[in-house]
């Protein structure tokens, strides 16, 4: 059903100079308080116009094809004003008179563009980028879409609508509806960004709707291994040989900082003769395609040396029988439950305590912990590398002796 705010009026448009004759037929269309006029292409006697129904009188044939035609082009403009109301595009006068003439073309829309960028990017992997990067961005393109069903019942909105206030509630439904934590908010914003930039920078947009909008991440207290807790799991003889296997290539990322898929694709020709002569693991991240470079230390190339002959590492030409990070987090939450370790244990735990437990409390400086986590910036090291008590208790007795 149309607005009452829309209007569609065909009226003849007399010349200052008129004196006698046919006059051009036009259409006014009034949107909101916003008008827009444009010609038919037909003229009519002012003595053969009817101001009422806004038609030409007769009945001749000459006079029905006339009044078909305006017919027609009022139906026409009925359909491109639903077209904008459904979708949510921006509603003036001189938008409908653009749709229908096409000089425009229909408005740019929010997910069609998003669609368009992940089509792109999914061509783009192992090119540059990862499958979880597209999987980040597809889940984003989920959450975007259900939130402009929820928010303005459409399927699509126009770009025009991306302003402050979509963001802001954007912001408030991934919280209150989908139960993100703020930091998982930020992240999908992150992403979402990146298509409003596209818009930006094409010049459909005008103004970044993100300029006055914070994006700003919680610190968060990462958790890691104790020292005892990883003797524990390391001295652990499993009966399930299954978890054992779990648990060296558990122990393995605790003792090289190697997140999941890299441990996962770890081969033969990533292992190379370091600087001083001992095995080094050289590899490029999958995540962010920076170089990460690490020495093997002895347990971690102890576990390596188990595994050499191993079918499943034989097969697929890999170091390591790794198992989907699904399964692998299962299985530790029961190697957790077995070495009484009271956190959750997940794969990734292992790059923490890397960080925290095998380098930085043993004195190894951040900026080399940095380069083997394949970090770009030390400032994300930092965040991983909770320096735990006793590498601060050790640095203050140092400055006790030196001030004393």
């Amino acid at each position: 059903m149309l607005a009452k705010n829309f209007t569609l009026l065909f009226y003849l448009k007399k010349r200052s100079n008129y004196v006698s004759g046919e006059l051009p037929v036009y259409m006014r269309i009034t949107v909101n308080g916003t008008r827009s006029e444009m010609s038919m292409g037909r003229d009519c006697e002012p003595e053969k116009w009817n101001n009422i129904s806004c038609r030409r009188t007769g009945t001749k044939s000459d006079t029905k094809e006339f009044n078909a035609y305006l017919a027609t082009v009022q139906s026409k403009v009925y359909q491109v004003y639903r077209s904008l109301l459904e979708t949510g595009a921006e509603l003036n006068a001189e938008n409908v008179r653009n749709m229908l003439t096409g000089v425009s073309g229909r408005p740019k829309m929010i997910l069609e563009i998003f669609k368009d960028h992940n089509h792109k990017l999914n061509q783009l992997i192992g090119k540059g980028f990862a499958k979880s990067t597209l999987t980040k961005y597809k889940t984003c393109y989920d959450h975007t879409s259900e939130f402009i069903q929820c928010k303005y019942g459409k399927s699509d909105l126009d770009i025009q609508k991306l302003n402050y206030e979509f963001i802001s509630e954007f912001d408030f439904w991934l919280k209150s509806q989908k139960s993100c934590g703020h930091n998982t908010v930020m992240k999908y914003l992150t992403n979402f960004k990146k298509i409003v930039m596209i818009c930006v920078k094409n010049g459909w947009l005008n103004q970044d709707p993100f300029a006055n909008y914070k994006m700003s991440r919680q610190v968060v207290n990462r958790s890691a291994l104790t020292e005892a807790e990883l003797g524990r799991i390391a001295g652990k003889d499993f009966e399930n040989e299954r978890l054992n296997q779990v648990r060296d290539i558990f122990l393995f990322s605790c003792f090289t900082g190697l997140a999941y898929i890299d441990v996962y694709n770890l081969s033969r020709q990533q292992i190379i003769e370091g600087i001083n002569g001992e095995l080094w693991i050289v590899v490029n991240r999958q995540k962010t395609n920076s170089e990460s470079r690490v020495p093997l230390l002895p347990t971690a190339l102890q576990i390596l040396e188990r595994y050499a002959d191993h079918p499943q590492c034989v097969i697929v030409g890999r170091l390591l029988p790794v198992l989907s990070n699904q399964k692998l987090n299962a299985y530790l939450k029961e190697i957790a439950d077995v070495c009484r370790i009271d956190k959750r244990l997940t794969f990734h735990l292992a790059r923490h305590t890397f960080a925290t437990t095998v380098t930085l409390t043993n004195g190894v400086p951040i900026e080399s912990v940095s380069k083997m986590l394949g970090h770009s910036s030390i400032k994300t090291t930092q965040i991983y590398a909770k320096i735990v008590d006793r590498k601060i208790s050790e640095d203050i007795s140092i400055l006790k002796i030196k001030f004393g």
